[in-house]
């Protein structure tokens, strides 16, 4: 199973949902690839935001290995299922879908944990470091469905 992570910069929300989920797949060993993208190309080649990098080491994670870059089309070809963070980015991403099974992989990240709600994980970019503890609270929550969900695969 391969698995990308999307948002607008990839700086904040999708690197923070890579680092959640990496960190869950070791702990499980589960047998997943796990990248991260932007539809933006505002950041490529740079490490996650600071505030991104300090919330998840003070949650125990560590992304401050990852590197922003952007999604593109060949995506579609190397992941099995691709994340967004929210509507922008889910028109996004589908824009740039060639295929019927390249639409099917896309979906929202949070409908994981809220079937069907189409619930949107905010950017906490411009806001204060509450708005990423909360980010990351979101993330975490779908984070324990997907690895339910991956878990009962392997099973």
């Amino acid at each position: 199973m391969k698995i990308l992570m999307v948002c607008l910069g990839n700086i904040c929300r999708s690197p923070m949902a890579e680092g959640i989920v990496r960190d869950r797949i070791e702990e499980l060993g589960l047998d997943v690839e796990l990248d991260s993208a932007g539809t933006g190309d505002y950041h490529i080649g740079e490490g996650p935001d600071k505030r991104a990098q300090a919330n998840m080491r003070q949650n125990g994670h560590d992304i401050s290995d990852l590197k922003a870059r952007q999604f593109k089309a060949k995506d579609f070809d190397a992941f099995d299922r691709i994340f967004v963070m929210d509507q922008s980015n889910y028109q996004n991403v589908l824009s740039l879908a060639r295929t019927d099974e390249d639409r099917e992989k896309v979906e929202l990240f949070l409908n994981l944990a809220s079937p069907g709600s189409d619930a949107e994980v905010p950017d906490p970019y411009f806001g204060g470091e509450s708005g990423f503890q909360h980010v990351y609270e979101l993330l975490n929550e779908s984070a324990d469905k997907l690895m339910e969900e991956l878990s009962n695969e392997k099973s």
